[in-house]
């Protein structure tokens, strides 16, 4: 059975920060891992952090939509291959949702494995947000 996990985060800060928070290479790299990633539809990219013997340490993906500054959509490819996309809407008043879909999760299991990761790795880009 697939299972998909969909998230929801608010942010007190403008569209184009949180789309370059997304988006950029550099950014990328402070709050999840190093990377080559480039907003280019067709780009094949890298996560990359330290191995562990359960993991190669790399995540594998390919860009599938750039529509600036509103969706971004793009393969994971760890172990399985994972759809990870991404849509902005601006609120008004300085604040930004920013929702997450990832689709293609083999089991429930993953799925909350997923949800662990992101939720940690936002913490980090509310951080990064602060920082730009």
């Amino acid at each position: 059975m697939m299972a998909e996990l969909s998230l929801d985060f608010q942010f007190t800060s403008s569209i184009n920060k949180v789309w370059n928070a997304l988006t950029d290479s550099d950014t990328l790299a402070k709050w999840i891992m190093e990377n080559d990633f480039k907003p280019v539809v067709g780009h094949r990219f890298q996560f990359r952090t330290q191995p562990t013997e359960w993991w190669s340490g790399i995540i594998d993906g390919e860009v599938l939509i750039v529509d600036a500054p509103n969706r971004l959509s793009y393969t994971w490819i760890s172990g399985e291959e994972h759809t990870v996309t991404w849509t902005l809407q601006d609120l008004g008043d300085g604040k930004v949702n920013l929702h997450l879909e990832q689709t293609g999760i083999s089991n429930a299991q993953a799925a909350e494995g997923a949800k662990y990761g992101w939720t940690n790795w936002f913490g980090e880009f509310e951080k990064v947000l602060e920082e730009m």
